[in-house]
């Protein structure tokens, strides 16, 4: 694939567009009118919409709004995979390895917010005087 824009060089953007597509199978086993399909759906396209508007901002705190909303989409999907599970809708190796692929992506995106954090923690070099 050819990159055209900065996000699409995020691993965290790749690994999300790769959860979409290994979701629409989880989709496709759950009936359209159960109110956790469009949460789904609409939880695995936020994962992915908010890395590039995130990336695309210019002030840091910006991005990490962005990622955070992200990442929140990520546990969202989580949830939304032991809520289908316990309505037998999902076998106990999907939801493994759908919380895999999850856990790998919001680690990706913590990463991202740490990094772009405005108030990351910096030591600041003081200098020491003793009184003569």
């Amino acid at each position: 694939m050819k990159i055209y824009f900065d996000h699409e060089k995020l691993e965290a953007y790749k690994k999300a567009l790769a959860f979409a597509q290994w979701a629409e199978a989880i989709l496709e086993c759950i009936p359209k009118s159960a109110a956790v399909h469009n949460q789904l759906d609409r939880a695995r396209t936020s994962i992915v919409l908010n890395i590039p508007e995130g990336n695309g901002r210019f002030t840091p705190a910006d991005r990490c709004k962005f990622f955070d909303i992200a990442r929140g989409s990520g546990l969202e999907f989580a949830g939304c995979l032991d809520l289908v599970f316990t309505k037998k809708l999902l076998s106990e190796a999907e939801l493994d390895e759908g919380k895999t692929l999850l856990k790998d992506i919001v680690s990706l995106l913590v990463g991202l917010i740490r990094s772009n954090s405005p108030d990351r923690m910096h030591e600041e070099t003081i200098e020491y005087r003793v009184r003569d």
